[in-house]
């Protein structure tokens, strides 16, 4: 598990604390990474595959048979390397992970029901841990009156601590930034909306 029972109890206690300060709702998202990335290894090894009987047929007199097998056991071998999740991971291009990141923190927001709240101030903060993505994603009714640079105050609160292995400490910091940012506009006050807990998926 990425984050200890005794982290998540911490960041609970900290997006209570920060409602207390707005109306606004927080929650928060830890994914260990956005996708399997499981079409990655088959791709990668038919390019291998692809590519490795020209060099065969031009530089050296094996007949066709022996390609053949040589561009099989490539195929396998290929695939079967990249099926360990790390480097399956390491050989998906960085604009993919990125946009299947992004794409998750989106499919949270709505699957979590922050954009459901009643003023429409639900923030989600998110974190992929494989893919190195994070994001403040806020809804309609505080995404007008919060710019995209004040939220990245918040972002880069979290991002720095993350990158030191400071997980729960980035989501604390980044939540206390979001309260302050949120209660400038929407004052505390209405009903608990939606569970003050991390989900880690």
């Amino acid at each position: 598990m990425p984050i200890s029972n005794e982290d998540q109890a911490r960041i609970s206690a900290a997006i209570r604390a920060a409602e207390q300060k707005t109306a606004g709702e927080i929650v928060c998202v830890l994914a260990r990474r956005s996708s399997d990335y499981l079409y990655v290894p088959p791709l990668w090894a038919a390019l291998l595959a692809l590519v490795a009987p020209w060099p065969l047929v031009i530089f050296t007199t094996l007949d066709i048979r022996a390609i053949l097998v040589i561009q099989t056991l490539i195929f396998v071998a290929v695939a079967a390397a990249l099926s360990y999740p790390p480097l399956r991971l390491a050989a998906t291009p960085r604009i993919v992970k990125r946009a299947r990141a992004h794409r998750a923190s989106i499919e949270q927001f709505f699957t979590r029901g922050v954009a459901g709240t009643k003023g429409r101030t639900g923030v989600l903060i998110f974190v992929s841990l494989g893919e190195r993505y994070a994001r403040v994603v806020a809804d309609d009714g505080i995404a007008a009156e919060i710019s995209d640079e004040q939220w990245r105050c918040a972002l880069d609160l979290l991002l720095d601590n993350v990158r030191c292995g400071h997980i729960a400490e980035g989501f604390v910091a980044a939540i206390e930034e979001c309260a302050r940012l949120l209660a400038q506009h929407v004052p505390p006050g209405g009903a608990e909306e939606l569970p003050d807990r991390i989900y880690v998926i």
